[in-house]
């Protein structure tokens, strides 16, 4: 498989709630940064959603269940769909379709870029830990994402050192160029789930504090991007619901911290 990054593009947000609706729309502006720019023409990205097995032993082969029945479908599919729309509206890169993958899916290698949603539900087999090893050594990258304190974090953390053994998670805090690739983020976001938001705060679970954490590889590069204590899945989700007009900052702070990420993923 060649470096999985070379089939990777730059994405930039213009009016990152365009389908948002008028009202939502006129928020959003002065939320958001519109920039053209057509330097990426000719790369591509896609969302490439990980179906992960939540049970033990050989039930991956008796798993049958759609969107909201597993939580490694949360927030589908309408995070993948609007962040896809996003970049496909404002940039020049070729942005295919959303995808679904299991971990054992030979098109794996052809998705550089992978999500995993709620990763303390994660259960991963010996050979499932070795292909995404595999995946991330060559080039591959690995978002974590929508998981709260400090017993999903043990739980997360405990699935990680199947993959790396002999790596240590790192934070990854500015001035790191992720957080000025594109937007200028002087600090990482909490963005917080709806219900969240409903109840007046930005935390759950004991999740006081947000990190932007990682998994380097032998170069420096992050093989694996760790959103612990916030949820940017919901802020991509929720960003066309106009029944939430005091959720747009929060959405707001989703796409550009995404945005920065995908950016940093694929041009490193």
């Amino acid at each position: 498989m060649a470096d999985l990054r070379r089939v990777s593009g730059i994405a930039l947000l213009a009016g990152a709630l365009l389908a948002a609706g008028p009202m939502l729309v006129s928020l959003a502006v002065a939320q958001l940064t519109v920039t053209a720019d057509d330097r990426f023409a000719g790369l591509q990205w896609t969302f490439a959603r990980v179906k992960y097995n939540s049970y033990t032993g050989d039930a991956r082969t008796d798993l049958r269940v759609g969107y909201w029945e597993e939580p490694w479908a949360i927030d589908a599919p309408a995070a993948e769909q609007n962040l896809t729309r996003r970049l496909r509206t404002v940039t020049a890169i070729e942005v295919t379709e959303p995808v679904v993958l299991t971990l054992d899916d030979e098109k794996i290698w052809q998705y550089p870029w992978l999500y995993i949603v709620e990763p303390s539900n994660l259960q991963l087999t010996d050979k499932d830990a070795e292909t995404l090893r595999e995946h991330l050594l060559r080039g591959g990258t690995l978002t974590l994402d929508d998981f709260h304190g400090p017993y999903e974090w043990a739980l997360t953390v405990q699935q990680l050192a199947r993959v790396f053994p002999d790596r240590e998670v790192v934070e990854i805090e500015p001035p790191h160029p992720i957080y000025s690739c594109f937007y200028q983020l002087d600090k990482y976001p909490q963005v917080p789930g709806l219900g969240s938001f409903f109840s007046g705060r930005t935390w759950e679970k004991g999740g006081f504090v947000p990190h932007l954490r990682g998994i380097l590889d032998d170069n420096g590069r992050p093989m694996v991007l760790i959103n612990w204590n916030t949820d940017m899945g919901d802020g991509l989700e929720w960003s066309n619901a106009e029944d939430y007009p005091g959720y747009i900052k929060w959405t707001a702070m989703a796409y550009q911290m995404m945005i920065n990420q995908v950016i940093y993923t694929l041009t490193h």
